[in-house]
């Protein structure tokens, strides 16, 4: 059978013949930089996903932690005071004393327990407030 001259069929012959020309394979050096590629993208991405994980359960870890804990209490309830009949010691107002010294006084006949105690009776703590007096650590005997 002669072939016919039909211009699609020569159309597509020569588009065959062009595609096969350039279809040849680009040389190795491209082909490793482009897996070179590859594999840092894929690095990147198990790093990322590592860090998110690693965000993610520490985040969940800190969620299901108690709240910081309340204020520590003492170890013993501290005995009720009694409200003093005298007069309450007032700070100087003088320039060179400080807001945290208290000022000396004597010693009143109100048998107030020093206040802001923390130790248990008979301890030394080395503090001592107004109207305190060393003897009063002393046990009943």
């Amino acid at each position: 059978m002669p072939e016919s001259h039909d211009p699609l069929r020569s159309l597509f012959r020569e588009a065959a013949c062009e595609g096969a020309s350039r279809s040849a394979l680009p040389p190795v050096a491209v082909i490793e930089l482009r897996g070179e590629r590859a594999r840092r993208r894929r690095i990147a991405g198990l790093a990322v996903a590592c860090c998110l994980v690693l965000a993610g359960s520490g985040a969940a870890v800190a969620a299901f932690l108690p709240d910081s804990p309340g204020p520590v209490l003492p170890a013993s309830t501290p005995s009720p005071l009694a409200p003093s009949s005298g007069p309450t010691p007032t700070p100087s107002t003088s320039s060179s004393a400080t807001p945290t010294t208290l000022p000396s006084s004597t010693p009143t006949s109100s048998p107030t327990p020093p206040r802001h105690t923390t130790a248990p009776p008979g301890t030394p703590t080395g503090t001592t407030y107004p109207g305190a007096s060393a003897t009063s650590s002393r046990q009943p005997g």
